[in-house]
């Protein structure tokens, strides 16, 4: 792309190597599940077939025949590849829109500008679901931190309050498989579902069994998502589960314990079965969780930050409130990093529990 494209357009092309393989024509072919996208444009002929059926007018005859040339290209083994180039067309952009023909190297000036003011549309809509970045429910302080890699996010990052004063609030905090538009779509998608999900009252392990479920029935096989799913209870009780997600970080008195996972990520397998994990938090304890662009940040020698090292930091900061305790922690990554830019969505979250009691409160 040209040094004159903008950052908006670059931060769209966010497949990477491993994600493309040869297909035996010889073409490149994105790695995306064939056998869901063919599922997905057949149901798209058969609709649109009923509508032309019934006003055969020029958009729809034109779009029926665009989805069956994608079915073709499907069975011809040149799905994905960029009709001007002959390259491969991002995997992230199939995934939305499997129609598309060409990449965004080959787009013209007018369709980088849509592709901008889309992605511009997006970054807002995603962040107007985020929660209040500083949460109060009864002697519990949540306070976060979200920090894109580029314009939009593949991290997910929820918190609920309940709907009566005796309710428990519910923490989420995970991360999608890929990156960009594609995983920002699924971020959207676990929010809409675990909000709804929330208010069934389901206890914290079939909350997850069924969201493994749902999630895993509207996404492609290639596509998870890790997290951490937990609710605050009274006295100190939190409730964890974990989807395959890094360990959360339990910041006590006596050093930091890891909280690990409890079952396989969603989206993995429709029968995934999951456990819950209880863990008592004395005042002044805080619970930790992060997202992979924190213990994978790189510095100048190509050496991970780590858990360990995220662990260090947090064990002398025993009683402090959550957001000092967050930036204690971001300063330490920062300084490893030692300024190297950002390659992955960075999301850190702490739970606090303090000694005073209050009521709900978001700010």
């Amino acid at each position: 792309m040209h040094e004159s494209d903008s950052a908006a357009v670059q931060a769209a092309r966010s497949s990477k190597p491993e994600d493309i393989t040869m297909s035996g024509t010889g073409h490149a072919m994105t790695d995306v599940n064939d056998s869901y996208l063919r599922e997905q444009l057949e149901k798209r002929h058969r609709e649109l077939a009923g509508v032309c059926s019934k006003a055969p007018e020029p958009p729809f005859l034109e779009l029926l025949q665009e989805v069956d040339s994608a079915i073709a290209r499907i069975d011809e083994g040149t799905f994905g590849t960029c009709v001007v180039c002959e390259g491969t067309v991002e995997t992230e952009r199939l995934i939305a829109d499997p129609l598309l023909r060409v990449c965004l190297d080959c787009l013209t000036s007018d369709e980088k500008r849509a592709l901008e003011r889309d992605l511009e549309l997006a970054s807002h809509v995603q962040r107007s679901l985020l929660p209040a970045t500083h949460v109060r429910h009864g002697d519990w302080h949540v306070h976060y931190e979200y920090k894109p890699a580029g314009m939009v996010s593949g991290d997910y990052c929820d918190l609920i309050l309940p709907s009566r004063p005796d309710g428990k609030l519910i923490f989420l905090l995970g991360d999608v498989s890929g990156k960009g538009v594609a995983a920002s779509l699924l971020m959207t998608h676990l929010h809409a579902m675990f909000r709804s999900l929330s208010e069934v009252g389901l206890e914290l392990d079939k909350l997850l069994e069924v969201a493994n479920r749902v999630f895993g029935e509207s996404t492609t096989a290639s596509q998870y998502a890790t997290l951490i799913c937990g609710r605050a209870g009274d006295a100190g009780e939190l409730e964890i589960g974990s989807a395959g997600h890094f360990p959360a970080l339990h910041v006590a008195k006596e050093g930091v314990k890891e909280v690990g996972s409890t079952g396989l990520p969603l989206g993995m397998f429709s029968s995934s079965r999951y456990t819950v994990r209880r863990v008592r938090l004395e005042p002044g304890d805080s619970l930790l969780l992060f997202t992979d662009g924190i213990s994978e940040a790189l510095n100048r020698e190509g050496r991970e930050y780590g858990v360990a090292q995220l662990s260090h930091a947090a064990r002398e900061r025993h009683g402090w409130v959550p957001h000092e305790l967050l930036a204690a922690c971001r300063k330490d990554v920062d300084r490893f990093c030692s300024g190297i830019s950002q390659a992955d969505d960075q999301t850190l979250m702490v739970i606090h529990r303090s000694e005073s009691v209050g009521a709900s409160l978001a700010d």
